[in-house]
């Protein structure tokens, strides 16, 4: 990333653009757009020109760096409505994109989201999936600018754009890790996994084979929830970056396995992880205890936790640790950061050590 040598105009594509397919019955595209713009087109004194132009136009501070980030949901592969409503598909979306700003140490600002349309999607559908992606941007001040509408003759396509700032030169990246380093995650993880594996159960009846172990309905209702409305650790983010406490980061949307994989590839460094220091929720070993799985597993393999990874000078420690206590972040110090040549190793509960092998999701394969 490049600090911006512009101040002001930032431009973007606003929701008006024209859409280049036929309207349906169901939906009048300029008057979805009017009514899209009704309820979350709230003006801000940063916002020129939101929803409603040919494109929409922004100012920002000086001293601050724009980070963009982009990503497209397609049905079948990132969601499914028969396990998700259209809000739950919004919020996933919208904390996707707010949790690639946190990963960078930014502050969420603007977003643009891109919607193609099937011809079973009706105006509400498309008035709850914003529902659900303005309820996870709210909290963050976000505020919908623009984006664009078609026909699709495939299933849903969901683009959102997320547009934030980050204080100059305090950008968080993946390629800073140090040798020597501590290796931390935020919060729990394999939670979102294993509530994923909960909502593609068969009901109880169906089942071949009965279950053992009893997975209480709290528990139950926990990790569905993860994995339908994960949390952006923007506030965490932010308070890495601020402090100049960690050295790099990355959030965790594919899998730990895999995702470490990337601050040590950027890094050219090598980790040993400590797999008996992971953070599990007790929901999740609950799971995992009544499928005969094993939770560090979930936890090595599942995405969209949304947790942040990052390295931290082992100097930094008391502090890191300390500040994050006294703010109620909760962190897992999980590994230490070696020479490249070290690879990526992790060591059991009792002692063993191997290469880690890389279990994480990733398309194409």
């Amino acid at each position: 990333m490049q600090p911006s040598r512009q101040r002001l105009p930032y431009i973007f594509t606003s929701m008006a653009s024209t859409v280049r397919t036929k309207a349906r019955p169901t939906i009048r595209e300029f008057d979805l757009i009017r009514a899209l713009h009704r309820r979350h087109g709230r003006r801000a004194p940063s916002v020129i020109q939101g929803i409603g132009d040919d494109a929409a136009v922004i100012t920002s501070r000086a001293g601050q760096w724009t980070v963009l980030t982009t990503d497209l949901l397609t049905e079948g592969v990132h969601f499914d409505l028969r396990t998700a409503t259209m809000s739950d598909i919004g919020f996933r979306a919208a904390a996707a994109n707010l949790s690639d700003v946190a990963a960078m140490g930014g502050t969420p600002q603007y977003l643009l989201v891109a919607l193609a349309i099937p011809r079973t999607g009706t105006r509400q559908h498309v008035l709850q999936l914003y529902r659900g992606m303005m309820a996870a941007c709210r909290p963050h001040r976000v505020r919908l600018i623009g984006g664009d509408t078609s026909a699709s003759g495939d299933g849903w396509f969901i683009s959102v754009t997320l547009v934030g700032m980050v204080p100059h030169r305090k950008a968080l990246f993946r390629s800073g890790a140090r040798i020597g380093d501590l290796l931390y995650v935020t919060g729990t993880i394999g939670d979102a996994l294993a509530g994923l594996r909960l909502l593609n159960e068969p009901p109880p009846r169906a089942r071949r084979h009965p279950r053992t172990g009893a997975l209480s309905a709290r528990h139950r209702q926990f990790l569905i929830d993860r994995h339908l409305h994960p949390t952006a650790r923007v506030a965490e983010g932010q308070w890495l970056s601020a402090l100049h406490l960690a050295t790099s980061a990355i959030d965790i949307s594919d899998g730990l396995s895999g995702d470490l994989r990337h601050i040590c590839e950027e890094s050219h460094v090598g980790v040993d992880l400590d797999l008996g220091a992971l953070p599990l929720s007790p929901a999740c070993v609950a799971y995992a205890t009544s499928r005969h799985l094993d939770p560090v597993d979930l936890a090595l393999t599942g995405g969209e936790d949304y947790e942040l990874l990052f390295t931290a000078s082992a100097r930094q420690r008391p502090r890191l640790e300390r500040t994050a206590l006294e703010r109620g972040f909760s962190l897992t110090r999980i590994g230490k950061i070696h020479p490249f040549r070290f690879g990526i190793q992790a060591v059991s509960s009792h002692g063993r050590r191997h290469r880690l092998p890389n279990t994480s999701y990733e398309h194409f394969t």
